[in-house]
């Protein structure tokens, strides 16, 4: 996943910002200490070195982060920045080294005591309001860009500014008389370095081992169980590059459920994600659920996985003494012969006597039925006076006329279409029934229909507007 150039020129800016600061520091610190003989300033003169080095690594690393994936690299090129934050832990530790190794020899007698000049107080003011601007920087571009490169800049300027307050406290100290409080603040100062240096480790090699990262973990979780219980998660792999995540999800979704429906609920589930979790990419596999599944939506999954049924429906269960008889209809391509549409029913009835409580499957096989061609075209005159009497028929039988009529004239015969209105709100089942009897009054009046279909709606309502 390739870095918007906007993105990656920002963090350049940042880190070359860095890179100039640090240069600086280390003239400050490092010159004044050898001036003065401050092994305190000498020790974070050496941090600030490997500072400029650390920004020099961090500036390539942006760089390297950036390019877009490839075939090598298909995750894209971020975990540079977790690599050259290792190599920045490197450098500060055989800093801290250097520190700890001269601070033992002052403390054991091995080296000249200090005289603490305003001039080493003025320097080291001066180091701590750059590095608590660095500090600043270099945290907020690391979150707004995500940056693991810019978060570990801002952890040394940190300690840095740690470094510079107890070198600070150190030289008061010798002011008042205590010999030893440089090398003492030295040692702190390289404890403060190998603290800095570990937490670098840690999380970066966490990163690089791939780690799953907990907290974003359960944020994916919490916004894939909010779509609903109509989408159940399975798995869920997460792994982190340089602030930016890798999910790879599969979910179930109900049985029936068709392809485009299937596709909608990853699409959701992508926006969820990426919301929890912002420039997340997200992989979903769509799986039919075959877990708690009712009886006929276990019936539904064995037809629909055997490839050559094209629909299943009808699917009708009667259930006697504990047990079950199943009949369904299987609609299969028009050019199968009988043997063959055979053998795929008796795939799909083994399947479906998978459930010990099916005692017995009757299918019906049907063509899957081709595309009609229809003329165009307004109806012709006997067209027009089989609309009218099928509008009389349709109100004496349910009491109103049909809110819609059409005849559609195929090269097979004419199609009907019925809108009609039903007063009472009527539920489901006795809609269906309605609509089934006024199918079978149409056919009987006019036997040259090939097809009739009848679309039930609530009627208008009628009275008074409401005021």
């Amino acid at each position: 996943m390739a870095l918007d150039p906007s993105s990656v020129a920002g963090q350049q800016r940042t880190a070359i910002a860095s890179i100039a600061a640090a240069s600086v520091l280390v003239i400050l610190k490092l010159g004044t200490g050898l001036i003065t003989g401050s092994l305190g300033l000498i020790s974070a003169g050496i941090e600030s070195s490997g500072d400029v080095v650390a920004a020099l690594v961090t500036l390539y690393a942006i760089r390297l982060g950036g390019r877009p994936a490839d075939a090598e690299h298909p995750y894209g090129h971020r975990r540079a920045e977790n690599l050259s934050a290792l190599a920045e832990a490197t450098i500060l530790v055989a800093g801290g080294t250097v520190v700890v190794v001269e601070a033992i020899g002052r403390l054991s007698g091995g080296g000249p005591h200090l005289t603490a000049h305003w001039e080493v107080f003025a320097v080291l003011l001066v180091a701590m309001a750059v590095d608590l601007a660095r500090v600043v920087v270099s945290v907020r571009t690391s979150r707004h860009y995500g940056s693991a490169a810019l978060r570990s800049n801002a952890f040394h300027f940190a300690g840095d500014m740690a470094g510079s307050f107890a070198v600070l406290i150190g030289l008061i100290a010798v002011r008042a008389g205590v010999d030893d409080g440089d090398a003492i603040a030295a040692l702190v100062v390289a404890g403060l370095i190998y603290a800095a240096s570990a937490r670098l480790v840690m999380e970066n090699a966490s990163v690089l081992m791939d780690t799953a990262p907990a907290a974003a973990q359960a944020a994916a979780r919490e916004a894939v169980d909010a779509l609903g219980p109509d989408i159940e998660l399975r798995r869920l792999r997460l792994r982190e590059s340089a602030g930016r995540y890798f999910a790879d999800v599969v979910v179930t979704v109900p049985a029936g459920s068709a392809v485009v429906e299937g596709h909608a609920a990853a699409d959701e589930i992508e926006d969820a994600i990426e919301r929890a979790l912002p420039a997340t990419d997200v992989i979903v596999h769509v799986e039919p659920r075959r877990r708690g599944l009712e009886l006929r939506e276990r019936v539904l999954v064995a037809a629909l996985a055997e490839p050559l049924v094209k629909e299943a429906h009808d699917i009708a269960i009667f259930e006697h003494d504990g047990r079950a008889t199943v009949s369904l209809h299987l609609k299969l391509p028009e050019d199968l012969s009988l043997a063959e549409a055979h053998a795929v029913s008796e795939r799909v009835e083994r399947a479906i006597h998978a459930d010990r409580r099916v005692e017995a499957i009757q299918t019906h096989l049907e063509p899957l039925e081709r595309p009609l061609a229809a003329r165009r075209g307004g109806p012709g005159g006997d067209e027009r006076e089989i609309l009218r009497d099928i509008g009389r028929l349709v109100a004496a039988t349910l009491g109103d006329p049909p809110c819609r009529l059409r005849l559609l004239s195929t090269d097979h015969g004419p199609v009907l279409f019925v809108s009609v209105g039903l007063a009472g709100q009527p539920g489901l089942t006795e809609a269906h029934r309605l609509a089934s009897e006024l199918e079978v009054t149409l056919r009987e009046r006019h036997p040259e229909l090939i097809e009739v279909v009848v679309h039930t709606e609530p009627a208008p309502r009628t009275g008074p507007a409401p005021r």
